[in-house]
């Protein structure tokens, strides 16, 4: 039996491309999913990132739903403290209106940017205290059965979109369990704690009416190539950008040198950065297939979410294809 394997996109926007040239990307590449037999693919909320354009995530949810006809579409994540669960419930039961049968709510408890930015957007600095209250009220609002008097999510009732919580740490992993729904863990950019909860998720999990047995998924990068090489100069093309964008921020921000990055890497500061990409299958479809069998074993995973990397929008693209090819033909262990 094989492994389901689906795809995280960002949207990234690669220097010199427009935001249209990148949700055109987006498109593309939730097609290729579609045509290789990937079973999701989800998009993340972000703010205030110059590289990241999926910040208004439903928006680009339906654009792409619009483009696909069969894959499911989802959030990975929907930052819910940023939101009213009235609202998400709102926008995501419109969307399973339009395209039933499709989309997926994944939920984060982090605000998806900066503290200056969360304040920008109006948020509560305690609203992550509420996020299991939250979860509740907008499941709620999805089965048709509000818990808020004299109110009803329009579209959205009824809908009963199904929602996954997302984690990169042992809350979500005990929330999900306790909710009895679905958990995926962000391994492919904070792996430190991905066995622990993965075991404690399992250990704990208590069936509900949307899950029976628990359902995890990991996150993992990948960068799949014919050429084994040119698989590992991509990634250390992409290990650099991350690092850029983690330490070089806003107008004034510094241009390095790819000298200077990698000077940067020797350094505890630059390791700890790099640890963020622990869970990378970098190589040749051969390569990418052991590697992501080895993992999806080590964390009794029953789905994997590939992060494709890769800069240029042919690479990834020929990644996801590779990585399909490799993975869906062949039974992982």
């Amino acid at each position: 039996m094989t492994i389901p394997i689906s795809i995280l996109d960002l949207a990234p926007i690669a220097p010199g491309q427009s935001v249209r040239e990148s949700f055109a990307s987006s498109v593309l590449l939730a097609q290729t999913a579609e045509a290789n037999g990937y079973t999701r693919v989800w998009y993340a909320e972000h703010h205030n990132m110059p590289t990241i354009a999926s910040s208004a995530t439903s928006v680009l949810i339906g654009h792409v739903a619009d483009h696909t006809s069969t894959i499911r579409l989802g959030s990975g994540g929907v930052m819910l403290p940023n939101h009213s669960p009235l609202t998400i419930a709102e926008q995501f039961g419109t969307l399973a209106e339009l395209h039933p049968g499709r989309i997926d709510l994944g939920l984060g408890r982090a605000p998806g940017s900066d503290q200056n930015t969360a304040r920008a957007m109006r948020r509560d600095p305690r609203s992550s205290d509420q996020f299991p209250e939250d979860v509740l009220e907008l499941q709620a609002f999805l089965r048709g059965e509000s818990i808020v008097p004299g109110v009803q999510a329009v579209p959205g009732g009824g809908t009963d979109v199904p929602l996954y919580i997302l984690g990169s740490s042992l809350f979500g992993a005990q929330l999900a369990a306790a909710l009895g729904l679905p958990y995926a863990f962000a391994s492919h950019f904070a792996p430190d704690a991905l066995h622990e909860a993965m075991a404690l998720y399992r250990s704990e999990f208590r069936p509900s009416r949307q899950l029976q047995e628990p359902y995890a998924i990991a996150a993992v990068n990948v960068i799949a190539s014919e050429d084994e090489a040119d698989a590992r100069l991509q990634f250390e093309t992409t290990r650099r950008s991350r690092v850029r964008s983690l330490i070089a921020r806003g107008p004034s921000a510094i241009d390095y040198t790819d000298d200077q990055i990698d000077a940067f890497l020797t350094t505890p500061e630059g390791r700890n950065i790099a640890n963020m990409m622990r869970y990378s299958a970098v190589g040749t479809p051969s390569e990418v297939r052991n590697f992501l069998g080895e993992f999806a074993a080590s964390v009794q995973a029953d789905e994997l979410i590939t992060a494709h990397q890769s800069r240029d929008v042919d690479d990834r693209l020929r990644s996801v294809t590779l990585t399909a090819e490799a993975m869906l033909a062949v039974p992982v262990a």
